[in-house]
């Protein structure tokens, strides 16, 4: 095997991904405290070419060293906004026609490997690495979602979640 040369990859530009089509979801980062995670998040935002990232409350927002550090230029090619906090972005992308998904593990909560989005527009809610998606966000949230983990570990790291989550419904075919 060899690996493929940058050209091979046939990634499109800055600008042409700010006119491609996006994927119809919205990640929203419920008091995320580790910027490391949110430099991720930008990055992995671009690698599906969602439509928004939204932060919330206290979870750091560019222009800072350690979120480039880790997002790679990824915070200049991924829409995102600030809000003061979550219940208002939830509200925000809720009246722009988007479906609220928390990602946690609640009580009847949908099991990703499960879940079919079809064609609605999704926004999904990752909570704080401590304490989850807030018991708030959860109360407003249409359902929750879950990712299926069979280890001695009760959680994954957010960014991590970021990608399972985002992987799985952009794989999966819309019904």
């Amino acid at each position: 095997m060899q690996r493929k040369t940058m050209d091979e990859l046939e990634r499109k530009s800055p600008e042409e991904l700010s006119e491609a089509e996006k994927q119809p979801i919205i990640v929203i980062l419920d008091d995320v405290r580790s910027m490391h995670n949110v430099g991720s998040t930008f990055r992995t935002c671009d690698a599906f070419a969602v439509t928004a990232l939204y932060l919330c409350g206290y979870t750091p927002a560019p222009p800072h060293r350690d979120i480039h550090k880790t997002a790679l230029g990824a915070t200049e090619t991924v829409n995102w906004k600030h809000f003061e906090t979550t219940a208002d972005a939830v509200e925000h992308a809720r009246a722009a026609g988007y479906k609220i998904l928390a990602v946690e593990q609640a009580h009847d909560s949908i099991m990703l490997n499960t879940y079919q989005r079809g064609n609605e527009k999704t926004a999904l809610v990752f909570g704080n690495e401590v304490t989850g998606v807030s018991d708030e966000i959860l109360a407003i949230a249409d359902g929750c979602i879950e990712i299926p983990q069979w280890g001695a570990k009760h959680s994954l790291n957010i960014s991590v979640s970021v990608g399972v989550v985002l992987w799985e419904l952009v794989r999966t075919p819309n019904p």
